[in-house]
């Protein structure tokens, strides 16, 4: 009951962060999903409806790198890393960030601060 609850706080957080978040061509959204084992990072294009780019710590670029650390804070940071190279190569610069109703903590901070040091703009 209790996860039940938490859960749907999480979407409700998440739907009040939509209403004010909105991601273009020129700034698109990066969005944030956690797992129990693993992250997933979306860079999405709202006008459009479409996903740009999608990575997670499931991906080749991320998983070689991590070896085996690919749900904890370590694995994240990885994941933050290889999303703003690859931005980079799609000439994507500036991101507006949605942490997805999760708290600005733990695993979701480390994409961001990652993504950060790699050269994207929040």
């Amino acid at each position: 009951m209790k996860r039940w609850i938490k859960l749907k706080g999480r979407i409700k957080r998440h739907a009040i962060i939509r209403a004010k978040i909105y991601g273009t061509k020129e700034k698109p959204r990066l969005s944030i999903y956690r797992s129990l084992s693993h992250t997933y990072a979306q860079v999405l294009n709202d006008d459009e409806g479409r996903t740009i780019l999608t990575l997670s710590t499931l991906s080749p670029e991320v998983k070689d790198k991590a070896k085996g650390d690919c749900g904890n804070v370590k694995g994240a940071s990885m994941l933050g890393s290889a999303l703003a190279e690859v931005c980079k190569k799609h000439d994507i610069t500036k991101v507006v960030f949605d942490r997805g109703g999760y708290r600005y903590h733990g695993r979701v901070k480390a994409v961001a601060e990652a993504a950060r040091k790699g050269g994207l703009q929040f």
